[in-house]
C-alpha cells in the first residue's frame, strides 16, 4: 500500500516486493523519459491554453502575430494538451502498471525510448505546423500528415513493447487494469491509422472526425484513468476491489457501448437519422459501465474516506474518478436532442471537454506520478505541503472553469434560441463566465508551476531526503 510500498524497501521482505523492484528497475528510464516530456508539454500546452482563453477578454492582445491569434493557438493548445501532455503521461504509466502487474521485467526497452524521441518529434513538428497556419482544420486532427505518421509510429513501438511484456508475464490472473491497457494499446493506432486515411471527403469527413475525436477518448484516455484507479486506489488503501464481477460487467459494456458513440456531435447535420440515434442511445447506455465502476470504487472505498488526507495519491484519483462519473452523466444527458438543442454550439461542450481531459484524466495522472516516480527514483517527495498546494490550486481552478462554462453556456445557448433576442445578446451574456475562464486558467498554471517544481527536484533528487514518504509519518502520527 501506499504507506508501506515505498521506494527505500527491502527487496528480500517477500516474492512479491522483489517482483516491484525488478519491474521498476527495468522500467525507470522509459517511464521517467515519457514523464518528463509530458510534464514539458503540460508547461507548454497550459501556457497556450492560457492565451487562448485570454483572447475572449481581450480579443486584440497579441492580435498582430499570426501564429497567436486564436484560430491557431487555440488548436495548439488541444493538440499539446492531447499528444504532449496526455498521451505520454499516460504511456509512462502503462509502461510502469504492464510490468507491475505483470510480474515481469518490461520488454524492448530501447523501442520505448525510440518511442519517447519520435513522439516529441511528431508532437512539436505538429505544433510548428500549425502555428505556421498548416493545419488541417479537424478537430484533434490539425497535425499535417507527417507528424500523424510519426506519433503513429511511436505509438505503435510502445504498444509492441507493452504487448510483448504482457507476453511474458508471470502471473495467471489478469487483473482488471490489465484489461484496459491491453485493450487501449491495440485499439489507438488502428483508431488513428484508420481516422487518417486521405480518401474521406466531406459529410463522411466529418462523421470519421467525430467518430475518431470521441474515440480517442474511448480508447485512449478512458482507459488509462480507469486503468489507473483500479490499480491505485485498492493499493494504497490496502484491501482489494470490492467486486471482480462488476469490474467485468463495467470493462465489457464500455467496450460494446463507448466505440458507438460521437456522432449525437452532429444531430441536425446531413446525415442519417438512424446513424444519429445509435449513437445517442449508446451514449444513454454509458450509464450502465459508468454506474458500475462508480459504485465499485465507492464500496471499495468505504471506510478509508479519512485517508484522503494523507495520500496524495488517493486523493488525485478518488477526485479523478469522481469526476468520471460527473462527465460520463453529463455526456449521457448532453446526447439527448432536446438538450442538446440548448448546450450546441455553446461553451457548454468546451466545460464537458475538460471536465472529462483534465478533471478526470489529468487529475488521475498527476495521482499515478505522485506514487511511481519515488519508486523509480529512489527518492521521497521533498516538500509535501507543495504537493496540496498543488492539488488545492488545480482542483479548485477546474472546477471553477468546468461551472462557469456550464452555466455560462446553458444561458448562451437559450438566448440564441430565442428569435426575440439579437445575436450580440448570447454574445455578452457569456463575458463574466469567460473572465471567469481565464481566471480559472491563471489558478491552474500557478499550480501546474508547482507540479513542475517538485518534478523537476524528484527527476535531480534534490531537497529534503527522506527516509519514508511523509504523508506515511503524517498517518503515523495521527494513529499515536
Amino acid at each position: 500500500m501506499d504507506f508501506s510500498d515505498h521506494s527505500n524497501a527491502s527487496t528480500d521482505e517477500s516474492p512479491e516486493l522483489s517482483f516491484r523492484v525488478l519491474s521498476d528497475a527495468s522500467t525507470s528510464g522509459p517511464v521517467i523519459a515519457f514523464f518528463i516530456s509530458a510534464v514539458v508539454w503540460l508547461l507548454i500546452g497550459t501556457v497556450f491554453g492560457l492565451i487562448a482563453s485570454l483572447k475572449f477578454n481581450f480579443p486584440d492582445w497579441l492580435g498582430s502575430y499570426p501564429a497567436l491569434t486564436f484560430g491557431r493557438v487555440r488548436p495548439a493548445h488541444l493538440n499539446t494538451v492531447i499528444y504532449g501532455w496526455a498521451s505520454m503521461a499516460l504511456a509512462g504509466c502503462y509502461i510502469w502498471l504492464t510490468a507491475r502487474l505483470c510480474h515481469t521485467e518490461i520488454r524492448w526497452p530501447r523501442l520505448l525510448y525510440i518511442s519517447v524521441i519520435i513522439w516529441d518529434i511528431g508532437v512539436l513538428y505538429g505544433i510548428i505546423a500549425i502555428l505556421s497556419g498548416h493545419s488541417r482544420g479537424m478537430e484533434w486532427l490539425e497535425f499535417p500528415r507527417v507528424a500523424e505518421f510519426l506519433i503513429t509510429v511511436a505509438a505503435v513501438c510502445l504498444s509492441l513493447s507493452i504487448l510483448r511484456t504482457f507476453h511474458a508475464r508471470r502471473v495467471k490472473h489478469l487483473y482488471v487494469s490489465l484489461w484496459y491497457i491491453m485493450a487501449s494499446v491495440v485499439w489507438f493506432p488502428l483508431l488513428y491509422i484508420i481516422a487518417n486515411l486521405p480518401f474521406y471527403s466531406g459529410v463522411t469527413q466529418a462523421a470519421v472526425n467525430w467518430w475518431y475525436a470521441h474515440n480517442l477518448l474511448t480508447v485512449w484516455l478512458t482507459p488509462a484513468g480507469l486503468a489507473a484507479a483500479y490499480y491505485f486506489i485498492p493499493k494504497v488503501i490496502g484491501r482489494p476491489i470490492h467486486s471482480y464481477y462488476l469490474s467485468l460487467l463495467g470493462f465489457w459494456s464500455f467496450a460494446l457501448f463507448y466505440n458507438w458513440n460521437g456522432m449525437h456531435h452532429l444531430i441536425g447535420g446531413p446525415l442519417p437519422t438512424w446513424h444519429i440515434t445509435v449513437s445517442i442511445v449508446a451514449s444513454v447506455l454509458m450509464v450502465i459501465p459508468v454506474l458500475t465502476v462508480a459504485i465499485n470504487h465507492h464500496l471499495t472505498m468505504v471506510g478509508h474516506f479519512g485517508k484522503l488526507r494523507y495520500s496524495p495519491t488517493l486523493r488525485f484519483v478518488v477526485f479523478g474518478a469522481m469526476c468520471y462519473t460527473a462527465v460520463s452523466l453529463q455526456g449521457s444527458l448532453q446526447a439527448l436532442r432536446s438538450f442538446n438543442e440548448v448546450s450546441h454550439f455553446t461553451h457548454y461542450t468546451i466545460g464537458h471537454a475538460h471536465l472529462g481531459v483534465y478533471a478526470f484524466v489529468t487529475m488521475i495522472l498527476f495521482g499515478a506520478i505522485y506514487y511511481i516516480m519515488p519508486r523509480l527514483t529512489k527518492w521521497e517527495w521533498p516538500y509535501p505541503i507543495l504537493i496540496k498546494f498543488h492539488f488545492w490550486f488545480v482542483a479548485l481552478g477546474i472546477l471553477l472553469y468546468v461551472v462557469s462554462m456550464s452555466i455560462g453556456g446553458i444561458l448562451q445557448g437559450l438566448y440564441m434560441n430565442d428569435p426575440a433576442r439579437p445575436f450580440i445578446d448570447s454574445v455578452e451574456v457569456t463575458k463574466p463566465y469567460l473572465l471567469a475562464r481565464s481566471v480559472s486558467g491563471i489558478i491552474i498554471l500557478i499550480g501546474h508551476l508547482v507540479f513542475i517544481y517538485l518534478f523537476s527536484l524528484m527527476v535531480l533528487r534534490r531537497g529534503p531526503e527522506r527516509k519514508v514518504p511523509p504523508w506515511r509519518e503524517a498517518l503515523e502520527v495521527a494513529g499515536r
